[in-house]
């Protein structure tokens, strides 16, 4: 499911009773990308995709489908969408159908690292804030790498610290100074392994402001508008909770990007 990278790593759903997903559904009710990312940007993303003729893309925790249906309409290409949450793959076939894109975007209900698909078999292979389904970003991009043909592109979102985070805000949110590297390091990473860096799109504040107080607010309405549903008073002391660590520390001192890496990328002759 996409964007739950920060969520389930930061420690916010510790303890939980509720139903995961329900709680996720909840809180992104009037989001189109579960991630802090612009319209904009993602399009603009996609474009940098720059994907061939009759390209295939693997979308793993693609959420409501949103990025699929993009990149399909954008580049005539066949995408599938793989996603855990029982909510979020009915919103997704939903909208594939609305757009009339079912021979072009399957959608499968699975946890991503189950997925089977042959590897090395499509031209980009992207997880937009997953990272937790393979332990980290390392296992990420691996993961990506082993389904992307050679030249292919590796696409994932991944927090990082953009300050050195308070001992306050550790201990808040069940944290350590290494559950997230830096923009830097994670860029870094995907080096390391052997892949190119083609580019990096940053959410800046607007974008998390955006992404987390659509959270407090569908939460707010549903819990108004359902009292009578066990699960309110669970709800919303998560997201209260979420949102005075957010105002507190998180606005200021973690933030999000989506690294477009490519795969076995052919260097020119020095």
């Amino acid at each position: 499911m996409a964007g739950l990278a920060a969520e389930l790593r930061v420690g916010w759903t510790a303890g939980m009773i509720m139903d995961l997903w329900k709680y996720f559904a909840i809180g992104h009710e009037h989001h189109l990308f579960c991630n802090p990312v612009s319209e904009a940007k993602v399009d603009e993303l996609i474009g940098l995709l720059a994907l061939p003729d009759e390209a295939r893309v693997l979308d793993i925790a693609c959420g409501k489908a949103e990025f699929s249906v993009r990149t399909a309409r954008r580049w005539n290409c066949s995408m599938v969408g793989v996603d855990i949450s029982p909510y979020f793959v009915a919103d997704a076939r939903a909208k594939v159908e609305k757009a009339g894109l079912e021979d072009a975007i399957e959608i499968v209900e699975s946890d991503g690292s189950e997925y089977s698909g042959k590897p090395s078999s499509f031209d980009a292979a992207v997880c937009l804030g997953a990272s937790w389904i393979w332990g980290g970003l390392e296992g990420t991009l691996l993961a990506l790498s082993s389904w992307a043909k050679p030249g292919g592109l590796v696409v994932v979102g991944e927090p990082f610290w953009r300050t050195a985070p308070s001992r306050d805000h550790l201990e808040a949110a069940g944290l350590t100074e290494s559950s997230f590297s830096t923009h830097q390091g994670n860029a870094q990473t995907g080096l390391g392994l052997g892949l190119g860096l083609l580019h990096a799109v940053v959410a800046n504040e607007d974008d998390w402001d955006r992404y987390e107080a659509y959270q407090w607010y569908a939460a707010e309405l549903y819990g108004l508008r359902n009292p009578d549903d066990p699960d309110v008073p669970e709800l919303m002391a998560n997201v209260r909770k979420r949102r005075d660590h957010y105002l507190q520390w998180g606005r200021n001192e973690i933030g999000w990007a989506v690294y477009l890496f490519m795969k076995d990328p052919v260097l020119p002759a020095a």
